[in-house]
């Protein structure tokens, strides 16, 4: 069963040491930047919610949320809204299903609106990666035609 957990002392390193493929690399960045990303966001007036993915009781991934700010050019309709600004399954604990249920728990928890409401979801992502593209769209998201950053913007009305 796949949970979403704070980050903390006791888990830190674990998640921090999770990868993707070498030929995924080029589509996210580390989870120790996308961490301290997170704190660099939260001292600037924004709202990250970074977690581990657990598979039970064994870290296999990392989200990194955001809310209004990303430390990036918005989307014109982003306004007050999420993005899921990092997404990632480590490369040991891929082509398990493990992806599909993290994204669902991840809009679920969205959808609480837990740092304020929002209409849409967003995120960025490169047109080349195509597996990331089929999870988004599974779950609805749909592309908007705005490129940010080189990278597609895909989204989801809440």
């Amino acid at each position: 069963m796949i949970s979403l957990r704070k980050i903390t002392l006791d888990n830190r390193r674990d998640i921090f040491n999770l990868e993707v493929t070498e030929d995924q690399k080029r589509y996210v960045a580390s989870n120790l930047s996308s961490v301290a990303s997170c704190y660099v966001l939260a001292a600037n007036g924004g709202a990250p919610f970074p977690f581990a993915i657990y598979a039970d009781e064994q870290p296999v991934g990392f989200v990194m949320i955001t809310y209004k700010i990303t430390g990036y050019d918005l989307p014109s309709f982003a306004g007050d809204s999420y993005c899921i600004l990092r997404l990632m399954i480590d490369a040991k604990h891929q082509n398990k299903g493990y992806g599909r249920e993290a994204m669902a728990k991840i809009l679920a928890f969205i959808r609480t609106c837990p740092a304020g409401p929002a209409r849409y979801c967003w995120i960025p992502y490169k047109k080349e990666n195509t597996p990331a593209r089929k999870l988004y769209e599974h779950f609805g998201f749909r592309d908007c035609d705005e490129i940010l950053y080189e990278e597609e913007i895909t989204v989801l009305q809440l």
